[in-house]
């Protein structure tokens, strides 16, 4: 075979894929934090257009992806399936790698597979600005992307230390035409709270997602949009799985392990579901989430009901949790700092389908090098956890000698994230842990919620 395994445009899903229809039991709701009882779509509609809620609450298997988003998804999809020949002959590992090339979209990353979705979406509602928030600015970047495709206003709250670490990132949100600013900001009433204790707060994204539902609920035509997270956001993802399958068909492979990076969960649960759906049905295969130890919700944080901001202004999600208190170190995975985990693959953990590993930001970044040095892609510090995860099950596949086929979503490009790589080759870049003591602290305020 060929180096890359690319699909026809003529073949590109018209249907993403809800796995909510084969779950063997129903996914915990969202509860309303006033009441515990399970949050009416009236509240939820004050944040988003309701035609998006249909599909957050939706238990139907495929939903059909319309044709004007079809449209701007050709723009980069289908996207390549490569075969890592060079890392493989490196490694002298017997399995066989493939990774789904998800940096040649114009953002660089998998997140406009959802942000042409929902700008699209919003703008039928009759939505005309959206808010949202951003860590290494992916996901800001990406919907800038996409209001720019449907005319909508964007303003962007992109957390403090990734608003220094990574200008370029708000750079590309002004030339799509969206307006980016450090969080806190003194724009909001919570964003100001922050700034007077600590001007130079380093802002999480809890505290970001707080100040863009603030903005959008109190500004005319204006909605929220989130990037991971949410069911919506993660079946619109489900396009990059299901482009795979068909690409591993065509040359008749099939993967016995899938791997993605885990911040919120959208790339991860993208590339997998669509697997995870023959897992559910009796097909054996490891699926592994890679996280970063100094956020490490799934690997340390208890399955809870906890908030999905700092301000407390959401509904109580189902999820892995560190606390909604958290504020992360300034670690380069920018998009991995979340405190908490998507309702969905934290239920598919505990459901036992989908397990979980941690990695310390050396490690991953000394996989990312030896990726760039032997593919020549340079991934983005996100993808790092991912290929960490990769070289790791390539090893274990020689040590045992098994001819494996290995999955992984090479989620976004690190073209921007240069400095990081500077850092890391000059021997700057800091490991982040924290002790069970913190942890028991910063979930310790979540007794008072019903346990999933």
């Amino acid at each position: 075979m060929g180096r890359k395994i690319v699909l026809p445009e003529n073949e590109m899903p018209q249907f993403w894929y809800n796995i909510q229809a084969d779950l063997r039991n129903p996914l915990p709701p969202p509860l309303d934090p006033l009441t515990l009882e399970p949050v009416s779509p009236e509240k939820l509609s004050m944040i988003f257009p309701e035609n998006l809620i249909e599909q957050e609450v939706s238990r139907e298997r495929w939903i059909k992806i319309p044709e004007e988003v079809m449209n701007k998804l050709l723009i980069w999809r289908p996207t390549p399936l490569y075969r890592a020949f060079s890392l493989e002959r490196y490694l002298e590992t017997p399995a066989r790698i493939y990774f789904k090339h998800e940096g040649v979209s114009p953002p660089g990353s998998h997140k406009p597979n959802t942000a042409i979705a929902q700008a699209y979406y919003n703008k039928i509602y009759g939505t005309k600005r959206l808010t949202t928030e951003t860590g290494a600015g992916q996901w800001g970047s990406a919907l800038a992307f996409a209001c720019n495709q449907f005319g909508l206003e964007l303003k962007v709250y992109m957390v403090r230390v990734s608003y220094n670490q990574k200008p370029y990132r708000r750079i590309l949100m002004e030339a799509w035409g969206a307006k980016c600013v450090p969080s806190p900001s003194m724009d909001t009433e919570v964003g100001r709270k922050y700034c007077e204790k600590d001007p130079e707060h380093p802002g999480s994204l809890g505290i970001a997602i707080s100040e863009a539902i603030e903005d959008a609920v109190t500004t005319k035509d204006t909605k929220y949009s989130l990037g991971s997270v949410l069911n919506h956001v993660l079946l619109h993802q489900t396009i990059v799985g299901l482009e795979a399958k068909k690409q591993l068909e065509s040359i008749g492979e099939y993967p016995d392990t899938v791997i993605g990076c885990v911040g919120g969960g959208s790339n991860f649960a993208g590339l997998a579901f669509p697997f995870l759906s023959d897992k559910i049905n009796g097909k054996e295969m490891k699926v592994i989430a890679c996280e970063p130890s100094a956020c490490p919700t799934l690997t340390r944080g208890p399955y809870v009901y906890d908030y999905g901001d700092t301000a407390e202004t959401t509904p109580l999600l189902p999820m892995h949790s560190i606390g909604h208190k958290f504020v992360p170190p300034p670690i380069h995975a920018g998009g991995l700092r979340y405190h908490g985990m998507a309702p969905l693959v934290s239920f598919l953990v505990k459901e036992g389908l989908i397990e979980a590993r941690a990695y310390t930001q050396n490690e991953v970044f000394a996989a990312g090098l030896l990726f760039a040095r032997t593919e020549g892609f340079i991934p983005a510090p996100e993808t790092n956890h991912a290929l960490a995860c990769v070289i790791e099950e390539a090893k274990l596949a020689k040590e045992k000698g098994e001819e494996k086929v290995i999955l992984v979503n090479f989620s976004g490009h690190g073209i921007i994230d240069l400095a990081a790589y500077d850092l890391y080759m000059s021997k700057k870049l800091e490991d982040y842990l924290f002790s069970d003591e913190e942890l028991s602290l910063l979930v310790k305020d979540l007794e008072k919620f019903p346990r999933p």
